[in-house]
């Protein structure tokens, strides 16, 4: 294991080099957070623009399976998330030295070079899955709210197709937004984007229970388990904060209490995303699009929270590529500041956009690959190997059978959602 070696060296490694949290959150042990602002941060940092895709999953998967499958993928979230702070007290414990403030750092520590450069991939697909998401969104929901009628169901801007119209109409303005070396002017939007995303989630199931007592949809329970691997990969793309829980953990000043708020925050958070999903499947039922907001109709009402959830995602554009640079950055230019590196990252972001049709199927592709490794593969596999002594043997086949049964579900699960999306995008 990493920390096993000279632990000079090693130490000496892991401060000097910048890490993929690092513009995120300082180290400031003056400025520690209390229980209800780790319960905010811990909140922040899982909600995201997955929960906007619920509502079609449960529509593919039936609304009991969905419902099922997102509340066994928060409690295995908050499990693996917990293995990771375990994994970082026992090798800080062995160290004598508070050094572990990130995801790479815990790689590197138990498996040397070759664990961080794991943790580093899979942050630099899952943060630009997410941003490509996002872009998907945003270009989707304008062509919505400006271009499509029923009388003109193919639109077309001066002979383009409204989607690549509004990427290509973002491109310049990411490009000035991704060029500022420090988040702190972006922090405040981050809040906002927050607030946006909520105040809309509400606006939705208010409009989803109001449209459910007007209608009467045959609604499906159970799928079948050809549309299982889609829902999970949809389920675990939305809580995608598991990069953030070691940074969140450290800055905590009751850390005997994060244990508790981290699983209160995850109960809460995975009832509000199965009350979402099951309200919108309930309101339309087969009708039920990808994206949840375009079924609300063109009115006033419906294209403000469709507007205001698109600036939301324009602005959390770059705070979720940041780990993307920090890594690629470190790797490449010695940790100093690139502005190239960061227009070709946003450029290659937006190609991908372009070619990708279906937001849901993109999610779940996103889910089933790298977040599934991301999010359980490797907190298993690094807790098995920190824990390999002492851990007793129901203990062992607990992280064996996650590690396993998690990287067999990422095989299939990617395959799957590559065959939806290149399906999808012949029809």
């Amino acid at each position: 294991m990493g920390f096993e070696k000279d632990k000079a060296s090693s130490s000496s490694h892991v401060l000097q080099i910048p890490r993929e949290d690092t513009p995120l959150l300082s180290k400031n042990n003056q400025h520690l957070s209390s229980p209800s602002k780790t319960f905010a941060n811990v909140f922040i940092a899982i909600v995201g623009a997955g929960v906007l895709g619920l509502p079609y999953t449960f529509k593919r998967t039936g609304w009991v399976m969905g419902a099922l499958m997102l509340f066994t993928v928060a409690f295995l979230t908050y499990h693996c998330m917990m293995l990771l702070v375990y994994s970082r007290r026992k090798i800080e414990s062995h160290l004598k030295i508070s050094q572990i403030s990130s995801f790479g750092d815990l790689g590197f520590a138990v498996c040397g070079p070759f664990g961080r450069f794991a943790v580093d991939a899979m942050i630099v697909l899952s943060q630009a899955g997410f941003c490509i998401s996002y872009m998907i969104f945003i270009a989707n929901t304008l062509a919505y709210c400006f271009n499509y009628s029923k009388t003109n169901p193919n639109p077309k801007i001066f002979g383009f197709p409204p989607k690549a119209v509004y990427i290509w109409s973002c491109f310049p303005f990411q490009l000035g937004l991704n060029s500022i070396p420090t988040l702190t002017l972006l922090a405040p939007l981050s809040i906002f984007a927050d607030v946006v995303e909520l105040g809309a989630m509400g606006v939705v199931m208010v409009k989803d229970v109001m449209i459910y007592v007007k209608s009467s949809h045959v609604l499906e329970a159970f799928g079948g388990f050809s549309v299982f691997f889609y829902g999970l990969g949809v389920a675990v793309y939305a809580f995608e904060g598991v990069g953030m829980v070691l940074p969140l953990e450290a800055e905590t000043k009751d850390k005997a209490k994060f244990g508790k708020i981290l699983g209160f925050s995850m109960a809460l958070i995975s009832l509000m995303y199965g009350a979402f999903g099951v309200l919108g499947y309930f309101a339309f039922g087969e009708g039920t699009k990808d994206i949840i907001t375009t079924n609300l109709g063109q009115g006033l009402l419906s294209s403000l929270v469709q507007i205001g959830l698109c600036i939301n995602l324009f602005f959390t554009f770059p705070l979720m590529m940041n780990p993307v640079y920090e890594v690629v950055e470190r790797r490449f230019c010695e940790g100093r500041y690139c502005v190239w590196i960061r227009w070709i990252m946003v450029l290659v972001v937006t190609f991908v956009a372009l070619c990708v049709p279906n937001f849901a199927d993109f999610l779940s592709l996103v889910g089933s690959s790298v977040c599934i490794i991301l999010g359980f593969v490797l907190p298993a596999l690094f807790h098995l190997i920190v824990f390999k002594d002492e851990l007793r043997w129901h203990s062992l086949a607990c992280d064996g059978a996650i590690i396993v049964v998690a990287a067999v579900f990422s095989v299939y699960g990617t395959y799957s959602s590559l065959l939806e999306i290149f399906v999808g995008a012949k029809e």
